[in-house]
């Protein structure tokens, strides 16, 4: 990959003017040059190094001392777009025990192989257990990809370079016989050592190898499956000016050719030979290099996790140069929008991965820093009342409304009518299983007619600084003055006898602009006023 080549070259940096929506928050350190990031399907996670480690990270950063993995010796790491590159467990990971991984080998080949955990220590593999799975010649020192997935078909699926050196001077991403610049898919499960999906799309043309699921691909570094939805997104590095996110959608059937050398992007870049544009499969969203400030993408992950609610279905990407993140969505009308959503200059993101419950880690390759990806917008579930409605947010897949800890048979919209003072919180939740809960809110019924009430007015509304509260009683009547906020919080609370007309100066100038609620409570009942703090 394209990113090894700046090793130890100086990151340039620009500006831009965007909403800064992600922030990296530190997950572990003390790593070296990690190239991919993985779970087994537990709370563990697993880094790999490019010399030929595979680390595991018990709880929040705690990182063993003895690596899962140490096959430094058969691995070989130089020049530096070599070594250790990939790594996948099994589906049945928990029953077999089996994980694959990718790696150059002293010759410079590249080798998929199969290795079991040892059958005493879950951190601990069975270095001498290997099963070679296949070994792909490499004519070059660059461009071998590494990643390794298995699909929602239980597949396995290697994407391949195209053998590097510069503008794939063998052809061979165009091919049908060479397995390089491709997409492959296997059956680690049958055969020995793997043997062909009967569905694959070239297994009745005896022009293609059956092997292949797609054809056109440069340097697919770092491609993945929507755990939801089974799609398959590509993060495919550029040669000199455009690099490209391909997507392919889940029972696509495959057979498609993303158009290296053809295409870089959705630009021309060696049509020799090549056919129109329109016959090969363009990507959803390219970006230029930007003279110097762009180099390589780093494809990631469609986001299922639930710490960060609106990035959920977002594809989340980056730049290895700029340190430049971007998500793309679907744009509700069968096309894209793509966004840029964080800039961290001086960042060399070289990988993507997720743990067990779905959240989003990158790493920076020179630095060993593991750090998991976050939005800046905070999970908030604001309830706010109006007369005898508690509204909540919008934008949820499902809600349930409570009273002091209860279920409320029915309550199910984002809206609720009270009818008794209560404690009253909400829960939302989204289509992946993921809940968030408001706060308890302190819910009043308002009461219009109060028998010893001739009159109730707050002014000005809005206000700044000092609301005055004016309250006209017939008899004398003990009476209960609070403003509370959105969330139920007491803000002022004062208790007196009124006789006649009084006039009370409510003090909120410390408070924060926003939504309150004056409430007057008598023996009889509550009335409810709102107001806006500018």
């Amino acid at each position: 990959m394209k990113f090894f080549k700046l090793l130890f070259a100086l990151l340039l940096t620009s500006s831009s003017l965007f909403a800064q929506e992600l922030e990296l928050v530190q997950f572990a350190t003390g790593f070296s040059q990690p190239t991919d990031i993985t779970n087994a399907g537990d709370d563990r996670m697993f880094i790999v190094e490019r010399a030929g480690r595979i680390k595991v990270i018990v709880d929040w950063g705690t990182t063993l001392g003895t690596p899962f993995l140490n096959i430094t010796s058969q691995v070989s790491d130089d020049p530096n777009e070599r070594g250790l590159l990939g790594l996948e467990f099994h589906p049945d990971y928990a029953n077999n025990g089996y994980f694959y991984v990718n790696y150059t080998k002293g010759n410079g080949d590249t080798r998929i192989s199969r290795f079991s955990v040892s059958a005493t220590d879950p951190n601990i593999a069975d270095a001498s257990s290997e099963l070679v799975i296949l070994e792909i010649p490499q004519p070059f020192w660059n461009h071998n990809a590494g990643d390794l997935e298995f699909g929602p078909d239980g597949y396995l699926y290697i994407g391949t370079g195209d053998g590097g050196n510069g503008g794939d001077p063998g052809n061979r991403s165009q091919d049908p016989q060479n397995l390089l610049g491709k997409m492959l898919r296997i059956d680690v499960d049958n055969g020995t050592p793997y043997s062909i999906p009967a569905d694959n799309p070239f297994v009745n043309d005896d022009s293609t190898l059956d092997e292949i699921w797609a054809i056109g691909l440069r340097n697919p570094w770092r491609y993945s499956f929507d755990s939801q939805t089974g799609d398959l997104w590509i993060g495919d590095v550029g040669q000199q000016v455009w690099e490209e996110i391909n997507f392919e959608e889940a029972n696509s059937g495959g057979g498609f050719n993303y158009g290296w050398r053809c295409y870089e992007g959705d630009a021309a870049y060696n049509t020799n030979g090549c056919q129109d544009a329109s016959n090969y499969k363009g990507p959803v969203i390219d970006y230029s290099h930007g003279g110097f400030t762009h180099c390589s993408v780093t494809g990631g992950f469609v986001y299922r996790g639930c710490d960060n609610p609106d990035l959920i279905g977002h594809y989340i990407y980056a730049d290895y140069c700029s340190g430049r993140f971007w998500s793309i969505v679907s744009d509700g009308a069968g096309g894209w929008t793509d966004q840029e959503v964080g800039s961290f200059n001086g960042y060399d993101i070289s990988t993507f991965g997720e743990d067990v419950n779905g959240e989003l880690y990158t790493a920076r390759l020179t630095q060993g820093r593991i750090y998991k990806v976050n939005s800046t917008n905070a999970v908030s579930v604001d309830v706010a009342q109006t007369d005898n409605t508690l509204s909540g947010p919008t934008g949820f897949d499902s809600y349930q409304w409570y009273l002091n800890g209860n279920e409320i048979a029915g309550a199910t919209t984002t809206t609720y009518e009270i009818t008794e003072n209560g404690a009253y919180t909400l829960v939302v939740g989204t289509t992946n299983g993921c809940s968030y809960t408001s706060e308890e809110f302190s819910g009043i019924v308002g009461i219009e007619d109060l028998e010893s009430f001739e009159s109730f007015t707050v002014n000005p509304n809005p206000f700044s600084d000092v609301l005055a509260l004016t309250i006209e009683v017939n008899t004398s009547t003990e009476v209960t003055i609070q403003v509370l906020d959105i969330t139920g919080k007491v803000m002022l609370s004062k208790a007196q006898t009124l006789l006649g007309t009084s006039t009370e100066s409510l003090k909120l100038g410390d408070a924060p602009s926003g939504v309150y609620f004056v409430y007057i409570k008598t023996n009889e009942g509550t009335l409810v006023e709102k107001v806006v703090k500018e």
